[in-house]
This record gives C-alpha cells, sequence and structure tokens, in this order.
C-alpha cells in the first residue's frame, strides 16, 4: 500500500475521490482499490454505483498512477484530461454498496507530450469491466490552460 493520502495525488477534492486507496504501481501500471459506498455523490437510490461511474474510477487510477510518480520524483500533481474511452464493458449494471473492488491500470502507450493510453480492468466478487482509457497530460498544464482561454476569448 502507499503511504501518500489520496488527496495529495489527485486534482480531486473531498466526495469527488471516489477510490479509497493505491495498493500498488510501478513504472507501467497501478493497482487500486475501493470499497462501494451506500451514500456518495453517483449513487442510486438503493445505494448501489451506477456500472457507467466505472470510467471515472478508471481514470482516478489513471490519475494516482501519475500522482505517485510525480510525487516519487518529487514534483507536484498535475492536471490532466480524460478524452475518452473505447470499448467499456461491464457484466453488471450497478456495483452493490459494500462491494469491494480493484482497479488495475496498464499502460499501453505515452509519448512525450502526454498522451496516453490505459488498459483498465474493475474486478470484485462477481464483477468484471474493462475500458481503454485515453488520456492527455499536457507538460505544463497551466499555460495549456491559459493558452486554451485566450484563445477561445478570442
Amino acid at each position: 500500500m502507499i503511504a501518500w493520502p489520496l488527496a495529495e495525488l489527485l486534482p480531486h477534492a473531498g466526495d469527488m475521490i471516489l477510490i479509497d486507496k493505491v495498493l500498488s504501481f510501478d513504472d507501467e501500471q497501478i493497482c487500486t482499490t475501493l470499497t462501494v459506498k451506500a451514500e456518495g455523490l453517483f449513487n442510486l437510490p438503493d445505494g448501489s454505483l451506477p456500472a457507467w461511474v466505472g470510467v471515472e474510477l478508471m481514470a482516478q487510477s489513471v490519475a494516482a498512477f501519475a500522482g505517485c510518480h510525480a510525487r516519487q520524483k518529487g514534483n507536484s500533481v498535475e492536471l490532466g484530461f480524460l478524452l475518452g474511452t473505447r470499448k467499456f464493458e461491464c457484466n453488471v449494471e450497478a456495483f452493490p454498496p459494500g462491494s469491494e473492488l480493484t482497479i488495475h491500470g496498464l499502460r499501453s502507450l505515452e509519448d512525450d507530450n502526454g498522451m496516453g493510453v490505459f488498459e483498465c480492468h474493475i474486478n470484485g466478487d462477481g464483477i468484471h469491466a474493462s475500458a481503454r482509457l485515453n488520456v492527455f497530460r499536457p507538460p505544463e498544464a497551466n499555460q495549456y490552460l491559459q493558452q486554451t482561454k485566450e484563445s477561445n476569448d478570442d
């Protein structure tokens, strides 16, 4: 398990942090976990978490991967973007409250410009979801956002 608090690894705060902890990471992959809580921002009336939230669980795991690497190098956590997902498949419509989920992300591509692709899986008791996430982490996120804002203002 990783000693850094999730709030120091993710550019999220409070209730928007959906994963519970980082179990492990290395140069190419990350493994995170969470227990589905009955009450949360995205829960259905029965307390379950819709399967489509699995994409966000995967994205937060990928963000934690970047955060772990930044912290390991003594750098601050940078903002990243989920550009899209391909082939999201899940064998359940929702994750029941109390479900223990493990999320695994494997980097299959990342270039010097910050574009990356991760193969992700969520597993739990009788639960399996998978997707390929396309992500973008610009080298200087704040400058990138400022340039984007200025070009939109023109």
